[in-house]
């Protein structure tokens, strides 16, 4: 009887002991990244810090995998393909293509999309409200409108607006048809011009010079990877750049009415940490982001031959000095 009772005290404390071990192994988070541009990484830096928030630290409890496809679609394939065997806890994919690219293979694998602007479009999810499956996530579909009241404010007399686009990415042609759908309500022509990889985007923009009266870029991971180019040639030709996300303000684009993709990526993280809760994503209604902050770069307008009004400036949350 002692010797039953010693081996199932021995027993459960051998169980104890694994399940504190198991308790205690890191949880697996791998991130895909369609591209580095200040606006992703953003995103990039705001999962994991919400994560950290949220007990799920890196280098104790948490191993974080990161890779970036560096705009390549066939480098973002192999990146999901990997990740997909190492059979983490969750993907995080930020940016339509890398999340199109986990989504088709990672039946089995919680994954939560970060950056996606029509998840539904792009063939992700089932709705925004039930995604179903095992994925959900945050988009970062643009108020167009909103934006275009900010460009005409700016430019009343504005009356083509030229923009440049990647054909080939689902959720800038989702923009592209939206942009124009909203310009022709409004009597005003779209002027579109496609660069199918980064190094195509300064031919692209400069197709527009005669044609645009302003450009407004998107946040088409092709373009705003190469976004300096569009705005050099602005400057050279009086073609004022406005942009939808604000890190682009900072890179020389006069305004933009958009939000902080840091905090885009902060709450991606909290729906990361509900999945590592145990939650499905599945299960999750893809959310969207509400607050929007005016960034506005006087010294850029005037490079590109236009005068910001002080009410506009005085209305912005950040104002950028970037002079040359």
């Amino acid at each position: 009887m002692a010797k039953r009772t010693l081996r199932t005290l021995i027993g459960a404390t051998l169980l104890a002991i694994a399940t504190l071990v198991q308790a205690q192994e890191p949880r697996v988070v791998a991130i895909t990244q369609i591209v580095e541009h200040p606006a992703l990484d953003a995103v990039y830096q705001g999962v994991k810090d919400e994560l950290a928030e949220r007990g799920f630290k890196e280098g104790e409890n948490l191993t974080i995998m990161h890779e970036s496809a560096q705009g390549n679609a066939a480098i973002a394939s192999q990146i999901a393909r990997k990740f997909i065997g190492e059979q983490p806890d969750v993907i995080v994919a930020i940016a339509t293509p890398s999340a199109q690219t986990v989504a088709a293979a990672a039946r089995n694998i919680p994954v939560v999309f970060s950056a996606v602007t029509d998840p539904v479009g792009a063939k992700l999810v089932q709705s925004l409200e039930a995604p179903g499956a095992n994925i959900s996530g945050v988009s970062d579909m643009l108020p167009i409108d909103k934006h275009l009241d900010m460009l005409l404010r700016v430019m009343p007399d504005a009356k083509r607006i030229g923009t440049v686009y990647n054909p080939g990415e689902a959720n800038a042609v989702s923009l592209v048809n939206l942009l124009e759908e909203r310009l022709k309500a409004r009597g005003l022509t779209l002027e579109k011009a496609a660069a199918t990889k980064t190094s195509e985007v300064l031919g692209a923009a400069r197709s527009l010079v005669g044609k645009a009266d302003a450009i407004y870029l998107t946040t088409d991971n092709t373009v705003i990877s190469a976004a300096e180019a569009v705005i050099a040639v602005g400057e050279r030709a009086d073609i004022p750049v406005f942009a939808a996300d604000t890190a682009t303000v900072e890179r020389g684009a006069v305004a933009a009415l958009g939000f902080d993709y840091y905090d885009h990526g902060r709450q991606t993280g909290v729906m990361v940490a509900k999945v590592l809760e145990g939650k499905n994503p599945g299960d999750m209604p893809v959310e969207t982001m509400e607050k929007l902050d005016l960034f506005v770069n006087p010294a850029a307008a005037e490079r590109m031959g236009i005068t910001l009004s002080d009410e506009l400036v005085a209305e912005a949350e950040q104002v950028i000095d970037s002079a040359k």
